[in-house]
């Protein structure tokens, strides 16, 4: 790798405002180069429209997606008022990690030339660079700094940097060329190093980043956890091709014995008989490294995913006569402390693509008798992830984090050769779910292992408690649920029963209502939290949240889709998926009903969504709209509020605003009523207001 791309952390309270921002601006050229220069090993244009993973998309949504992010949280944080290409930033939004809103359907997409997406990316550039140099801050900065969501698309470009090279590895070789930037290790050997089980003082180890911390870190990362971790073994050495083979060649695949249930269903589905990278032709193994194929680098570690490193520790248990498992995040850290690496970014390893663009013999770097604790590749653990104890969702980007908070996705520790920035630092908490590979191995320990809970768990998110609290329950603080009269009124005056969009759907109870009597519901939601809920409604049949009784006293609740009486057959009708309601794709259109309840006075510009509307509905369409109007420039510019504003000397209501904008391309089919509904001052504080409805139908 070019000197000139490597960037080291970036300290969030050192200097002045004017040297930060420089500092900023570097880091930010750089990592928007180093992004694009990966996309140069191809061919030609053509590779970016291969698809060398199934379960994503092709390549050329990844190479908009890191652009479009900047474009979409700046908005998000009312940084700015316009989108450069509202069509690319709706096509190149969501799609990264097998969640059930992401998008994989091909027919919906119509991919633009790789130059018209070149061309976007110049532009997105040249307007962070203007934003860098004209943003007011101060420092330290801090999740509230408008210069931390420049850090949020530097730090998000350098995680897509290392996950785009791992789609990359998975090409047909022929698809791929060597490239100066990143070359490839040659110290490659059939003998490996004998792994040995070495001893792990235990330790008091505190997990958790302070606000204050000097470096960038994602939500997940702040808060409390703290655990004793009494003394354990840990191998020597990250496990190596060579020692993973030894489990293939005794059919390691082939014994069920060794496999989890989901990691028998993973084997079955893609029939795999040895690692991914692995490529077996007679009786011998080559290896797909990032720009070419290599004979088999036994001295280096193994790229496998979770499923295939639990067999593997299973397996030697049985070998050795020992409990070999995966380490815990605690325990990882414990070695890590161990080996006296301290939470500093210039620990010397195969990182950072400081070395090569690709793996190197496991012994190469020593940490205090143990090998690769930082950096080479990935390590597995066995702890799923979650929140500590304080954890705050960045408002910026509540998808990060929560939708993983599921027993799915487990947490990998100590980077890769293509980590960098955030990924390298001990807090760094990064999941994946278990059939998932990344540039990632695995270390084995031997100690007890606690079990891990996998039931579905109850709702923990405070804020997500009290939505399901009042979309769930029959009434919310002496108030009738007004969603189940919502789905009576959409009946009542629908004429076709076809398909229907809920947008701003939350945690989904009116689109469960809807599907009872129409043909199919579409629930849209801004909040990946909100459709995780009802996603998991949706697939376990059964939603468990915390009910407020009196003050701070709580209780469990359990709702069930027979307590909604849903049926089975209702759920094909239904689907969710996470958009932005100004913003939706091409293809939500085609509907009988769109129903948009207390969202307009969330949205940052309204009127667009409202003058968007009509060409989403059907003949005859209805577009039924309930809003309490309480505007706060908290969610919405006040230039985008629809009423509360005095114009030309006259006061603007939000009721009048909406009729004139509908009555282009809309007649009202009744007079606007109110019902009444509770919403959320604060944490646990509520009040009564008015939700104003209206009802229109579509205009020939």
């Amino acid at each position: 790798m070019h000197t000139n791309l490597i960037t080291k952390n970036l300290k969030l309270n050192t200097g002045t405002v004017e040297s930060k921002k420089e500092e900023i601006k570097k880091q930010f050229l750089k990592t928007y180069e180093l992004f694009e220069r990966q996309f140069e090993i191809f061919v030609d244009d053509d590779v970016f429209y291969e698809r060398p993973e199934p379960l994503r998309h092709q390549l050329i949504f990844y190479f908009g997606h890191t652009a479009t992010f900047y474009i979409n949280k700046l908005l998000c944080g009312k940084f700015i008022e316009k989108r450069i290409n509202p069509a690319y930033e709706s096509m190149f939004a969501i799609g990264v990690d097998e969640m059930s809103w992401d998008d994989l359907n091909t027919a919906h997409y119509d991919w633009p030339s790789v130059n018209k997406v070149r061309e976007y990316r110049q532009q997105t550039k040249e307007l962070v660079l203007d934003y860098i140099k004209n943003v007011k801050f101060s420092l330290p900065i801090t999740w509230e700094s408008p210069m931390w969501v420049i850090l949020m698309g530097i730090e998000h470009e350098k995680i897509h940097i290392e996950t785009s090279s791992v789609l990359h590895r998975q090409l047909d070789i022929s698809k791929v060329k060597n490239h100066n930037n990143f070359l490839i290790c040659t110290d490659i050997s059939e003998d490996y190093p004998k792994n040995e089980l070495l001893h792990v003082k235990g330790l008091h180890v505190k997990l958790g980043k302070r606000k204050d911390d000097v470096y960038y870190g994602w939500d997940n990362e702040y808060g409390e956890h703290e655990q004793t971790i009494e003394d354990f073994k840990a191998s020597k050495y990250i496990v190596s091709n060579g020692e993973f083979l030894e489990f293939v060649t005794d059919g390691g695949y082939e014994n069920d014995e060794f496999w989890s249930d989901e990691g028998r269903k993973w084997k079955t589905y893609t029939k795999a008989k040895h690692p991914t990278f692995w490529i077996k032709k007679s009786n011998e193994y080559s290896y797909k490294a990032l720009t070419k194929t290599l004979r088999l680098p036994q001295n280096w570690p193994v790229d496998v995913n979770y499923l295939e490193a639990e067999a593997f520790c299973n397996y030697k248990s049985k070998k050795l006569a020992l409990n070999i498992t995966l380490p815990t995040e605690e325990m990882y850290i414990c070695l890590r402390k161990n080996c006296g690496i301290k939470n500093e970014v210039n620990v010397t390893a195969n990182v950072n693509f400081e070395h090569f663009s690709s793996s190197v013999p496991v012994d190469k770097f020593e940490h205090n008798g143990f090998y690769d604790v930082v950096g080479n590749v990935w390590q597995w653990t066995s702890t799923p992830i979650d929140g500590f104890k304080g954890f705050e969702v960045h408002p910026l980007y509540d998808d990060f984090s929560v939708p993983t908070f599921d027993t799915k996705h487990h947490i990998i520790k100590g980077g890769s050769w293509a980590s960098m920035g955030n990924e390298l630092l001990a807090d760094s908490r990064y999941a994946f779910r278990k059939h998932f590979f990344q540039h990632a191995g695995f270390r084995y320990v031997e100690a007890k292992q606690e079990d891990i809970n996998e039931e579905f768990y109850y709702e923990k998110d405070e804020i997500i408690s009290q939505y399901c609290e009042f979309h769930y329950g029959e009434e919310h603080f002496n108030i009738q649920n007004f969603l189940t009269k919502v789905t009576d009124i959409s009946n009542k005056y629908t004429i076709n029963k076809g398909r229907v969009l809920d947008i701003g759907c939350s945690v989904g109870r009116a689109s469960f209502e809807l599907c009872k009597s129409f043909e199919c519901v579409t629930g849209i939601d801004f909040s990946a939290r909100f459709i995780n809920v009802a996603q998991s409604l949706k697939d376990n049949e059964i939603l468990r949240f915390e009910k407020t009784i009196e003050g701070d006293i709580t209780q469990q609740k359990e709702i069930t889709l027979k307590d909604l009486g849903v049926q089975k057959s209702d759920l094909e009708k239904l689907e969710f998926w996470q958009g932005d309601a100004c913003n939706l794709k091409p293809h939500f259109k085609n509907y009988d009903l769109i129903i948009a309840i207390n969202l307009l006075d969330r949205l940052y510009d309204p009127e667009l969504f409202l003058r968007d509307i009509a060409k989403r509905l059907n003949k005859d369409g209805i577009f039924i709209v309930g809003s309490p109007f309480t505007w706060s420039e908290k969610y919405v510019k006040k230039e985008h509020w629809l009423g509360g504003k005095i114009q030309n000397g006259k006061n603007i209501y939000s009721q009048e605003r909406l009729n004139k904008i509908l009555s282009d391309e809309f007649e009202p089919i009744n007079k606007p009523f109110e019902m009444e509904f509770i919403i959320q001052e604060h944490i646990r504080k509520y009040q009564h207001t008015f939700s104003q409805f209206s009802i229109w139908k579509k205009l020939c």
